[in-house]
């Protein structure tokens, strides 16, 4: 090469093929996506060649395709017993989290209210909560109420512990920050203290929507007329296990279909506040 020719231009960034496979992205799919799907796959299988091998009754143990045709053949039931028992789990949810956030933000800020309120609540969280059930039908009757109640009484503590654990949590370095510029408590709230107590929230709301729904099976099962809790009590009292399965399942969709409906909330909440 000449000492005086111009040097060599610099090699151009070569393009990324978009038909190059992606084996991270892959991987994480893989991991996410598949490899639940392929484990309960391996159960189902391993559950089918069990009963067929040892030839477990069906009253006992039904199959896999047993469980499946039942579901089938009694859709229209499931789906009709499936909407009380979803609209009171979702009502359960909502007051819960209400009750939940404005009681850990109450207790956070107030140490007599905290010190008066919070070793009680915590009392009455020891205690079994099947036990307390027929005392709620006592005094809410058999109506909704008394699902959507127990369904809150179950579901509103973590979402109380979870809020006061985020809001205490809060970098000191950012309020002393806000002390000094002079914002106010309802703005160091707004702007700092509920953002960064976000992600500990919704941890407490996604324990508290499976315990809602877990609640009004319970009430259910003492005092519905109707629900997927009232179906597997009568199921029961048939014999008919496979049915008791196949309800099970679809609570098992719902309570899947709920936490997602969390997830995608916690998204964009963090998305909207900026909070890690």
């Amino acid at each position: 090469m000449d000492a005086f020719s111009p040097p060599a231009a610099a090699a151009a960034p070569q393009e990324r093929s978009p038909w190059r496979f992606n084996w991270a992205a892959g991987r994480q799919m893989l991991a996410n996506v598949l490899l639940p799907i392929a484990t309960v796959g391996v159960l189902l299988l391993v559950w089918e060649f069990a009963v067929r091998h040892y030839a477990i009754s069906s009253g006992l143990l039904p199959a896999p395709h047993e469980v499946w045709e039942r579901l089938l053949a009694t859709w229209p039931t499931l789906l009709r017993q499936a909407v009380p028992t979803s609209v009171e789990t979702l009502l359960s949810f909502f007051v819960a989290t209400f009750l939940g956030v404005v009681l850990g933000i109450v207790l956070t800020y107030s140490r007599l209210i905290a010190a008066s309120i919070y070793p009680g609540v915590v009392f009455f969280q020891l205690i079994p909560k099947v036990a307390l059930a027929p005392l709620f039908v006592v005094w809410f009757g058999i109506g909704g109420e008394t699902r959507v109640a127990f369904g809150v009484f179950i579901a509103f503590f973590p979402i109380v512990v979870a809020t006061m654990a985020g809001l205490r949590d809060t970098p000191p370095d950012m309020l002393r920050l806000c002390r000094g510029l002079t914002a106010t408590s309802w703005q160091m709230f707004v702007h700092v203290r509920l953002p960064f107590a976000l992600p500990q929230i919704f941890s407490g709301m996604k324990i508290a929507v499976t315990l809602a729904m877990i609640g009004v099976i319970v009430a259910e099962f003492i005092s519905a007329p109707a629900g997927l809790g009232y179906l597997i009590v009568f199921a029961s009292s048939q014999a008919d296990t496979a049915l008791i399965l196949a309800a099970i399942l679809v609570l098992c969709v719902i309570g899947l279909a709920y936490y997602a409906l969390v997830v995608l909330g916690e998204r964009l909440a963090i998305r909207m506040y900026g909070a890690n």
